[in-house]
């Protein structure tokens, strides 16, 4: 009986919303990670690369007695991040614009009557009860 009590924990919890949500989050972000590193290694480091005089980020290294440290790598992991996070904060701040474009274009809720409004309001339901 636990077996199937742990199953449909298990389902209960895989299905709800959240989970799922979650889910495709990832899956998007990963998309768009590899989307982003391409535009990083791509484009823009070989033109850092022209501008700064052809200096490739990766070939740099330091050789310490038989190690050698590839300060490069690190210096190019940085910077792709970086240029991810940058990227990244300009797909949200642009999806918040929009949302926040959408609540502005909703019709405004019509304005509660005024006291004279109502006031006349009462006397013409008064009239029609009295005829």
């Amino acid at each position: 009986m636990a077996k199937s009590s742990f199953l449909s924990d298990f389902k209960a919890f895989a299905m709800r919303g959240n989970v799922i949500d979650m889910a495709v989050g990832v899956i998007i972000g990963t998309a768009f990670g590899k989307i982003v590193s391409s535009v990083v290694t791509d484009i823009i480091t070989p033109l850092f690369g022209v501008i700064l005089g052809g200096i490739d980020f990766e070939g740099l290294s330091v050789t310490v007695g038989d190690s050698v440290i590839t300060y490069g790598n690190f210096i190019q992991a940085t910077f792709d991040f970086v240029i991810i996070a940058f990227s990244i904060f300009l797909f949200i701040r642009l999806i918040s614009k929009l949302h926040s474009k959408k609540e502005e274009e909703k019709p405004a809720e019509p304005a509660a009557p005024s006291k004279e409004e109502q006031l006349l309001t009462e006397i013409r339901d008064l009239l029609k009860e009295k005829k």
